[in-house]
């Protein structure tokens, strides 16, 4: 007798594409560095802030081309939503509450240690996951992990950054104009009418409306990468897998891979490129810094693991049959790499303190690369599937209840 259970070919894709990219954001990262510290280094800098058609270099890339990847992000939550983890709202708990935990410990840590001070905006840079890095490790790891520890820490990194995306709109919004805003939510209202009411199934009025909208909200203050998250939500979506019908299976299809291999080098390359002068590992101590670093590398995994912990106590949920407490902690320790969202956020809460954003940012790859490194290290040496577990190449996207086959 054995537990039958097959990953969802678009979690597949995304898992695989997650384990690439994560290599190539390494790899731009570490020559963004380089660059930077060059002897060409300041015409290197100087690029990212040449202006273009009104926005900088570095701003159409943070505020257009990451708009993209949040639509990717919405469209993944979607899918989440319909069939995989969070599709079932019991099975759905044990990630949200995890995901919440992972949220509001390294924020508070942060929040302690920079109350009524400048840096106080720094608040939300240790909230959110780097969902590729963090499924990079796992890739490495192989069978040495259950394969319901992928779906575990994809599904929370997704709530993850939404809960981040939530934090940017509500904190990190500029001088808000309340006609634009007023515009870009109309837009919305009609994206939504082409679909519920209208049964448009062509792609092209979507993203032409969707372009119309990110302008809005770019122009009203609200920062414009959130028209990519709710652009998602107003595609059609098939509940069949995989339907080729489905206007969102086919943009969801279509964005994995200019996402990873394109999209986040791009956004690497033009928000790593860090001046290391030689008082960068004093800056390191600063209330600022320590409270990233102890936000992802204590808070991340404290939060997830107690949180998780709480739920499963009090009968909210219970852990995959797959998974034990190592596993959760190894997730909550790869919870730690923030990178790409910590990153973006850090050029939101520190707009125009190149100084300071610079150190925020050194705190950032400081501690996600610990965080990955000793998530590897704890997963490898003790993140083995228990005895009972099913093989990890048949397991499926969702953790409900098996079939049992002779």
């Amino acid at each position: 007798m054995r537990i039958e259970k097959r990953l969802s070919k678009s979690f597949t894709q995304f898992a695989n594409s997650g384990k690439a990219g994560g290599i190539v954001l390494i790899l731009c990262t570490l020559a963004s560095l380089a660059l930077a510290n060059s002897p060409w280094g300041e015409s290197y800098r100087h690029f990212w802030h040449l202006p273009v058609a009104g926005l900088t270099v570095e701003l159409w890339i943070n505020d257009a081309l990451m708009a993209i990847f949040f639509l990717l992000i919405g469209l993944e939550l979607e899918r989440e939503l319909y069939n995989g983890e969070l599709s079932d709202f019991r099975n759905a708990l044990l990630p949200i509450l995890a995901a919440a935990g992972g949220i509001v410990l390294p924020a508070g840590i942060h929040f302690l240690m920079n109350h009524g001070t400048p840096t106080q905006a720094g608040i939300g840079i240790p909230m959110a996951t780097d969902i590729a890095f963090a499924l990079g490790v796992l890739a490495l790891l192989g069978r040495r992990v259950p394969a319901s520890l992928k779906i575990f820490l994809t599904a929370l990194a997704v709530m993850d950054d939404l809960g981040a995306i939530v934090v940017i709109a509500l904190f990190y919004t500029a001088q808000l104009s309340i006609g634009y805003l007023a515009g870009a939510l109309a837009v919305f209202a009609a994206l939504l009418a082409m679909n519920r009411l209208m049964r448009v199934a062509a792609l092209w009025p979507y993203l032409l409306l969707g372009a119309l909208m990110w302008f809005l909200m770019l122009k009203s203050g609200v920062h414009a990468t959130i028209s990519g998250v709710l652009l998602a939500f107003a595609i059609p979506y098939s509940a069949l897998e995989d339907d080729a019908t489905s206007p969102s299976h086919r943009l969801e299809h279509l964005l994995h891979k200019p996402v990873a291999f394109l999209i986040l080098p791009i956004f690497a390359l033009a928000n790593t490129g860090i001046l290391i002068g030689t008082g960068w590992a004093q800056e390191l101590l600063s209330a600022n810094s320590v409270g990233i670093f102890l936000g992802l590398l204590v808070g991340k995994p404290v939060g997830i693991v107690l949180f998780s912990f709480i739920a499963v106590a009090a009968g909210l949920c219970r852990l995959p049959l797959d998974l034990g407490w190592r596993h959760i902690l190894g997730a909550g320790l790869l919870g730690g790499i923030g990178f790409t969202m910590s990153i973006f956020i850090t050029n939101l809460a520190f707009t125009g303190q190149a100084g300071l954003i610079d150190a925020s940012k050194i705190a950032i790859l400081v501690a996600s690369c610990a965080a990955g490194v000793i998530g590897f290290a704890w997963l490898k040496l003790a993140g083995a599937p228990l005895p009972s577990d099913p093989d990890p190449d048949t397991m499926d996207f969702e953790s409900g209840p098996a079939k049992e086959t002779t």
